[in-house]
C-alpha cells in the first residue's frame, strides 16, 4: 500500500511542478539576456487565464479537434504514472519504455493529425515538420531505451532506475554515456526548443510546436500548453531515472526519500539551466540543417548499442 501511495504522490509531483519547471527555464533565459523576465509561477497564470476563457473552433475542424487536448493530457498522465522520479516506486505493471515511446508518439500523432483537421496552411506546414522530426529521433530514443535495457537486462524503467542506482559504478561506461548524450539530443527535439524549434516565437516560417497549436484558444489551449509542460518535465526526468538515477530513494525510509527529493529538484534544476543556456547562446537552425543535428543523435545511441557488445 505505501509504494501504491508514493508512486501517486510522486505522480502529483511531477503534474505539479510542469509549470514550474517551464517558468524557471524562462526565467533563466531572461536573466542571460538582461532581462528582468516573468516570475517562475507565471505559467501557472497563464494557465488558470486560459481555463476561464472559451475555445473558438473552426466551422471545418471535426471530432479529432475536440479530442485531441484531452487525449494528449491523459496520455502524459499515463506516462507520469510510469516514470520513477524521486523513488524507484511508479505504476510501473501499466508499461515499459517502450509503452512510453508509443504513448509520447501518440500525443504527437494526435496533435498533428487535430492541426491537419482544421484545414490552415499553418497547420499543415507545422504537422509536416513535426513528423519530420519525430521520424529522425525517434529511432534515437529507442536506441537509448535498448542501451539501458541491455545494461540492465529489463525494459521496465523502475527496474533500469533500481538497477543502475544500486550498482554502483560499474555500470559507467562509453554505451551508458553515449546513450545519455544522444537522450539530451532527443529532449530538445522532442519538445520543440531550441536549437531545433524556438517556444517563444510565432514567425511564420520558422515555428513547428506552435503552428499545430494555432487554432487552440482558451480551455483547449490551456490543456495542450499544459500537456507541452508536462512532456519536457517528463524527458527530462527519464533522462535522469533511466540513464543517471544515482540519488534516487531505493527504500521506503524517512532519509532516503529526504535525500531523493533533494537530488530530483537538483537534476531538475540542473537540466533547466543546461536547457536555458543553450537557448540564449544558440539560434533556431535551418529546417534543412536539423537532420545532421538528429542524425547525430541517431549515431550517438547506434555507438552506445555498439559499444555495448565490443566492450
Amino acid at each position: 500500500m505505501a509504494d501504491l501511495v508514493l508512486a501517486l504522490i510522486q505522480t502529483a509531483a511531477l503534474l505539479a511542478l510542469a509549470p514550474l519547471l517551464t517558468g524557471i527555464i524562462r526565467k533563466l533565459k531572461a536573466w542571460m539576456q538582461s532581462r528582468r523576465g516573468p516570475p517562475i509561477y507565471q505559467p501557472y497564470l497563464d494557465l488558470a487565464k486560459l481555463m476561464r476563457k472559451g475555445s473558438v473552433v473552426s466551422e471545418d475542424s471535426s471530432w479529432v479537434t475536440t479530442i485531441t487536448p484531452y487525449v494528449c493530457l491523459i496520455s502524459m498522465v499515463v506516462a507520469a504514472l510510469l516514470v520513477p522520479a524521486f523513488v524507484t516506486e511508479s505504476l510501473g505493471f501499466l508499461g515499459d519504455l517502450i509503452v512510453l515511446v508509443y504513448l509520447f508518439a501518440m500525443t504527437r500523432f494526435f496533435t498533428a493529425l487535430a492541426a491537419l483537421d482544421a484545414g490552415s496552411t499553418f497547420g499543415g506546414m507545422g504537422s509536416s515538420r513535426e513528423m519530420l522530426v519525430s521520424s529522425l529521433i525517434e529511432p534515437a530514443i529507442l536506441l537509448s531505451f535498448f542501451t539501458v535495457a541491455l545494461l540492465t537486462g529489463t525494459t521496465s524503467l523502475v527496474s533500469v532506475t533500481s538497477v543502475i542506482a544500486t550498482s554502483g559504478a560499474s555500470l559507467i561506461g562509453p554505451a551508458l554515456l553515449l546513450a545519455f548524450a544522444a537522450f539530451l539530443i532527443a529532449v530538445l527535439a522532442e519538445n520543440a526548443r531550441v536549437p531545433v524549434d524556438n517556444p517563444s516565437t510565432h514567425l511564420e516560417l520558422t515555428m513547428i510546436h506552435e503552428a499545430m497549436l494555432l487554432e487552440y484558444s482558451g480551455k483547449d489551449l490551456a490543456l495542450m500548453e499544459y500537456s507541452s509542460m508536462v512532456k519536457l518535465t517528463l524527458f527530462v526526468t527519464i533522462a535522469w531515472s533511466a540513464f543517471l538515477p544515482w540519488g534516487v530513494a531505493t527504500e521506503i525510509t524517512a532519509p532516503a526519500l529526504a535525500l531523493g527529493v533533494i537530488v530530483f529538484l537538483a537534476k531538475l534544476l540542473t537540466l533547466a539551466v543546461v536547457i536555458a543556456v543553450i537557448e540564449s547562446s544558440m539560434a533556431k537552425l535551418r529546417l534543412f540543417r536539423l537532420p545532421n543535428l538528429l542524425t547525430g543523435a541517431f549515431m550517438l545511441a547506434f555507438l552506445a548499442v555498439m559499444s555495448y557488445f565490443v566492450l
